[in-house]
């Protein structure tokens, strides 16, 4: 198995990189320069977190997935080979556009992209929100997380345990129906680090390719300073304020220009999985999080 440390970062598509940029920087409160055809936008002292490429689709691209050195790529490389699964090393390009010594791409029998990196290149330039925040979540427990679509479960659940390597942190079975209708698993993943997911899948395909990527401040008051952006943008909000019940996130969501959504939270939980008992919980959120305000009205 690999032995991931995090999400290293994301990368979208989108038709327009003009609305990113305003987003990223305007929203989000990231900011973002033009490199070659796409934006790079910063969360931290890292060169990137988010990578938008211009194209014809707003959608969602990959998850970068991050290892410690060369022996530990090396040894991811070898998983996949045991393990039969295609691959491709990254090349002298593939690697400077992601800014890294090393890449090599895969897909999970659900066809979400997967890239294995490690060694990233930084002037750390010091982060410098245009928006104010003072800063966010990232360092050893990763960007944030990503929340992936998965209509071929199963099997995408035991490729991301058995060959990425993850932990179960909790389960959810979604009842969209009640109790009567059908059941659509979400499974919860963690990375050899205390954040408490990096990676969740859902057993239901999602047009955009993701259904929400996570990033974490570390102040209430910035989440709801984000809020106000949202609204003097614009931006569609796809759930209100709430706090979860897995990982204690407070936090709610918005849709990104890329047409998945952005978690934008506080608080997260961080788990010492000596300790933590995976589990099954029964409701999403243990106060707020209404997601039916972004379902078209009857």
């Amino acid at each position: 198995m690999m032995d991931l440390r995090g999400l290293a970062y994301v990368v979208a598509e989108s038709t327009d990189l003009g609305r990113w940029r305003t987003y990223a920087e305007g929203v989000l409160g990231m900011p973002c320069e033009t490199v070659g055809d796409g934006l790079r936008i910063k969360m931290d002292e890292r060169q990137f977190r988010i990578a938008v490429e211009a194209g014809r689709r707003d959608a969602y691209l990959a998850s970068g997935w991050e290892v410690l050195g060369s022996a530990e790529f090396a040894a991811a490389v070898a998983t996949l080979e045991r393990a039969g699964v295609a691959h491709a090393i990254g090349d002298a390009a593939q690697c400077a556009a992601r800014g890294v010594q090393q890449l090599v791409a895969f897909s999970d029998p659900a066809g979400n992209r997967h890239e294995v990196v490690w060694g990233y290149r930084s002037d750390f330039t010091r982060f410098n929100s245009p928006a104010g925040v003072p800063r966010f979540v990232t360092g050893s427990i990763g960007m944030g997380h990503t929340v992936l679509p998965a209509p071929a479960f199963d099997a995408t659940v035991t490729f991301v345990r058995e060959v990425m390597g993850f932990g179960l942190s909790d389960i959810f079975n979604f009842k969209p129906a009640g109790d009567a209708g059908p059941v659509l698993p979400i499974h919860f993943f963690h990375c050899n680090n205390g954040r408490h997911h990096s990676l969740a899948l859902c057993g239901f395909p999602v047009e955009s390719g993701c259904v929400h990527v996570m990033v974490e401040v570390d102040d209430m008051p910035e989440v709801g300073r984000a809020m106000d952006r949202m609204a003097a943008h614009g931006v569609t909000q796809t759930a209100t304020l709430g706090q979860h019940t897995n990982d204690r996130m407070i936090s709610f969501y918005m849709r990104s220009p890329s047409n998945f959504d952005f978690e934008y939270g506080y608080g997260g939980a961080v788990v010492d999985w000596q300790q933590h008992i995976a589990h099954e919980f029964t409701k999403v959120s243990l106060w707020g999080h209404d997601f039916s305000i972004a379902q078209p009205k009857a």
